[in-house]
């Protein structure tokens, strides 16, 4: 698949099977999501890996009633609300790899560095026929204190994409996109 071709056929997937993407794949897309540009080279990406279906559920489950619990503070989500309080909508939509790139500390530009690395990990994952989605519900919930305990994460670290990727069961049909707004050219 050529770049442009990827750029323009990559959507985020919503619908997987329950095949597992195996460990070599997984790190051939981490290969990939390094190679993105960085702030001064200063790289400052880390990354987790959750492939157990019981945690993501558990975490899918944590993360709905931190959201419920957060709908005064943040009106946007008050859309979602249904969604939150089923208890068969998974967040994760039951893919069975969650891939979180992590900003460490003291990078001029961590964050931003970090989405370079996940726009990386997204394209090599559709170039290899497999769907991701970034799940933004998830931010919040993987960069509380204790959750990053749990999982082994230092404290100081920044989860900032948290990306499912596995096996489409459907190819989502493409978006329509607005053309470039463009604010001057000189």
């Amino acid at each position: 698949m050529e770049l442009l071709e990827a750029i323009n056929s990559r959507r985020s997937v919503r619908s997987y099977t329950s095949a597992q993407v195996d460990k070599a794949t997984i790190e051939k897309l981490l290969d990939a999501a390094v190679q993105a540009p960085s702030a001064m080279n200063s790289q400052p990406w880390a990354y987790a890996v959750i492939q157990n279906a019981a945690l993501l559920k558990e975490y899918s489950d944590r993360t709905k009633q931190l959201l419920l619990a957060s709908l005064d503070k943040f009106p946007q989500l008050n859309k979602y609300k249904a969604a939150f309080e089923n208890p068969d909508f998974n967040i994760f939509y039951n893919a069975q790899s969650l891939v979180i790139i992590f900003a460490k500390p003291g990078s001029p530009n961590g964050t931003v560095d970090c989405c370079l690395a996940a726009q990386n990990f997204m394209l090599a994952a559709h170039s290899q026929n497999l769907g991701t989605c970034w799940i933004g519900f998830a931010q919040r919930f993987l960069s509380l204190a204790e959750i990053k305990e749990e999982l082994g994460v230092p404290a100081e670290y920044e989860a900032v994409a948290p990306i499912i990727v596995g096996y489409p069961e459907v190819k989502p049909p493409a978006v329509p996109k607005k053309a470039p707004e463009i604010l001057f050219w000189k």
